[in-house]
């Protein structure tokens, strides 16, 4: 699986249609895809799953004069919500001397059975396999996009309480999805960490916390106020990072990203992390939040990408649906 920071030839997404997803505040969504999809269009084409001829016409003049027309695909695969990281195909490179792309289909139970119906979000890998013209592999394991991130060279990052939550995979013990990770991803090192953050209904996804954006290097989150919930786990997941050393022992450099104040919506706290950005082509973008955190943070991700301009959008009100810019997208790498 190559890293998310080698080239693209698209970026592929489910434009957000379930109102209940936002529940009153749908509104303020589309907006913040069309800023999104228009800085990633000029980059790479970004692929665009739509429910039927009706929603494309609507996204579609949303998207004009905004995003690149070229540069923008539009396939009607009709899907439950909108978060394409966790139910779109994962791609993998196989075959030397000339690499083929091969999509992996996992399964997919919309975490743990939290939000049926999610049928239409299960069978969506081969659809976007068959448009690209490639391979799709089944594969009978849960898997979301979120819950893993690699550095392109042999190195994965999860967390055990996604990965080992019985909600998933029952019947599989650690060794066995460390197995399944190594075969169908080309990995060789798992690294663990512990929990995710507060509000996050994924059971700890690691691109809420911990990324990979360098072969050796990570950006992770940290709570500075102790009586911050997050404060705890953040703070053994740091500890975590300063004890792994790479397969050719090089130590894992660790850079600090702050956390957002708590971002909240009646009276209910909201993932909101700044771990969750997405590395595209020629930008980066970041989710901000209104907060005094916003600039130093994108500051910090510019000097990890040079030559890609990290762009900082509001997310505020696209995190009620608890999920922003990495959770919405899943790139297709070159070959």
């Amino acid at each position: 699986m190559p890293a998310e920071w080698m080239p693209h030839q698209a970026t592929w997404i489910s434009w957000p249609h379930k109102k209940a997803s936002w529940p009153g505040k749908f509104a303020p969504v589309e907006p913040v895809m069309v800023q999104f999809v228009a800085s990633l269009s000029a980059g790479e084409t970004v692929r665009i799953n739509v429910l039927d001829a009706a929603h494309e016409k609507h996204v579609a003049a949303l998207l004009e004069g905004e995003a690149r027309p070229e540069n923008v695909r539009f396939h009607r695969f009709p899907t439950n919500d909108a978060w394409c990281r966790d139910h779109g195909a994962i791609f993998v490179t196989r075959g030397e001397p000339r690499a083929s792309l091969l999509a992996l289909d996992f399964r997919y139970n919309a975490w743990g059975g939290k939000y049926p119906p999610f049928d239409l979000d299960d069978a969506i890998p081969p659809k976007m396999a068959a448009a690209l013209g490639v391979s799709c592999l089944g594969i009978d394991m849960v898997l979301e996009g979120g819950s893993i991130d690699v550095n392109g060279a042999g190195a994965l990052l999860t967390t055990e309480q996604c990965l080992l939550h019985p909600n998933r995979n029952p019947s599989m013990k650690r060794h066995d999805i460390e197995r399944r990770l190594r075969e169908n991803l080309g990995v060789k090192q798992i690294i663990w960490l512990g929990d995710g953050i507060v509000g996050d209904d994924t059971d700890g996804h690691i691109d809420d916390l911990t990324r990979f954006v360098a072969e050796d290097t990570v950006v992770t989150v940290v709570e500075k106020d102790r009586k911050d919930e997050n404060y705890r786990p953040l703070a053994e997941n740091r500890e975590r990072l300063d004890a792994v050393r790479l397969d050719d022992g090089r130590a894992l450099k660790v850079i600090e990203l702050e956390m957002p104040r708590p971002v909240e919506f009646e009276g209910d706290r909201l993932p909101a992390s700044y771990a969750n950005f997405y590395i595209g082509n020629k930008t980066v973008l970041m989710p901000a939040f209104n907060d005094p955190a916003d600039a130093p943070n994108r500051a910090k991700l510019a000097l990890c990408f040079p030559g890609r301009e990290v762009i900082g959008i509001d997310c505020t009100d696209l995190v009620l649906g608890l999920g922003t810019f990495h959770c919405l997208t899943q790139q297709v790498p070159v070959v």
